[in-house]
């Protein structure tokens, strides 16, 4: 993995492969203008796959991001869903949902906390362990 790290949200992802998407634009540009690797994970992708679902082709188009390297999916551990439990307790009056907890989880394992994301409620509020706040991209 080369250059910067960054974690690759359900929204961007969806906008970026959904042209009729109201933030696709704004997601094509940030990601095209990304250098270095975005890493995501598999709540990330079964949300993304899920909505895309209602267009024809959507799911297979999401996977074939993934399988060409468009973001690189970052398996979970014991430790980490531990680590997801305890953000989804914390976070209980957003609620932070599962793939948003994978992902602050990932942010902490990985020690990078820039996010692509479409949810500033949530990653605005979000904080690592150590009480790092995420960059929000695109801006």
């Amino acid at each position: 993995m080369a250059g910067e790290l960054a974690l690759l949200d359900t929204g961007v992802l969806v906008a970026f492969l959904h042209r009729d998407d109201a933030a696709h634009e704004v997601s094509v540009e940030a990601i095209r203008d990304f250098r270095g690797t975005l890493l995501s994970t598999e709540a990330v992708l079964t949300e993304a796959v899920y909505l895309l679902s209602r267009l024809a082709g959507g799911p297979a188009v999401c996977l074939e991001f993934v399988i060409r390297g468009g973001a690189v999916l970052v398996p979970s551990s014991r430790e980490s869903l531990a680590r997801c439990k305890a953000v989804m307790q914390r976070y209980a009056d957003l609620p932070a949902d599962f793939a948003d907890a994978t992902l602050v989880a990932l942010a902490e394992e990985m020690r990078t906390f820039v996010v692509y994301t479409l949810d500033r409620r949530g990653f605005s509020v979000y904080r690592g362990e150590g009480g790092e706040p995420f960059e929000i991209r695109p801006a």
